[in-house]
């Protein structure tokens, strides 16, 4: 391999598949070439240099050849393992949504250094910010939609154009936001919001991304709002994620009204 010219990239390992007998082949989130397959040769076995670097959820730098569309790794360089979330079942299943969603938005050899920054953040979020896991999530659908080509409007109701909207819903299908007495033969499915739930939307999808978990929502409010992203999610990308079914398995059974 002397004369074969290597690549350092780093990035996040969102997926690994086990193959052979000891292999992986690791789907890497980079910034430079967005998603990559790596072929991790031996990287299951017991002394392999690099084994924790190819653990699904963690940020790791690897050195690289590369043979056709594959790519193979000759080192790799743990950088993050987000040790808050290998001990928090919860938290570990909402990281393996992030990633599984991620993938989904991505492409094969398209730069895509947003995107890898809002996983990085929104990875860390669950690590060590200790916010609710309900914000947390809702928050990340809702930006990684925004950098993802699907950004709502929501800065007033798109059919009377007034800045507060009376009582105002989300139209998850079209993406913008109405009063409850406005367009109502053009809306397919709106998902209902409060003030309170309206303001932090916006505040997640005009506001500074490095602030995008400094926000407070609590109750109904943060029911609203987790309830409008989850469908806003669905209806654009038109899929459903086997993580999220995981996710929510492990959510404790409402409660029968009394």
């Amino acid at each position: 391999m002397a004369s074969t010219p290597y690549l350092v990239l780093r990035g996040v390992v969102l997926r690994e598949t086990q193959t052979k007998e000891a292999d992986k082949i690791l789907t890497v989130l980079t910034a430079e070439r967005g998603r990559i397959a790596v072929i991790a040769r031996g990287a299951r076995r017991k002394g392999c240099k690099f084994a924790a670097a190819a653990q699904p959820l963690v940020w790791s730098e690897w050195t690289l050849y590369q043979k056709g569309e594959w790519y193979y790794a000759n080192e790799g360089t743990t950088l993050e393992l987000f040790n808050g979330l290998r001990g928090d079942l919860e938290a570990m299943a909402l990281g393996f949504y992030f990633a599984e969603l991620t993938e989904a938005v991505t492409s094969e050899e398209s730069p895509a250094p947003e995107l890898l920054r809002h996983l990085l953040n929104g990875l860390y979020a669950l690590s060590a910010l200790h916010r609710p896991h309900a914000l947390v999530k809702a928050a990340f659908e809702l930006k990684l939609l925004c950098l993802s080509g699907y950004e709502p409007l929501a800065d007033g109701c798109a059919y009377c154009g007034c800045p507060d909207p009376e009582e105002p819903l989300l139209d998850v299908v079209q993406g913008v936001l109405r009063c409850r007495k406005c367009g109502v033969k053009e809306s397919a499915l709106s998902m209902p919001l409060c003030r309170d739930s309206l303001a932090a939307l916006r505040h997640i999808v005009y506001g500074d991304p490095k602030r995008l978990y400094s926000f407070t929502l609590e109750g109904k409010a943060m029911e609203r709002l987790a309830g409008a992203a989850e469908a806003f999610l669905a209806a654009q990308l038109e899929r459903g994620f086997r993580t999220l079914d995981f996710y929510k398995s492990l959510q404790p059974p409402d409660l029968p009204a009394q």
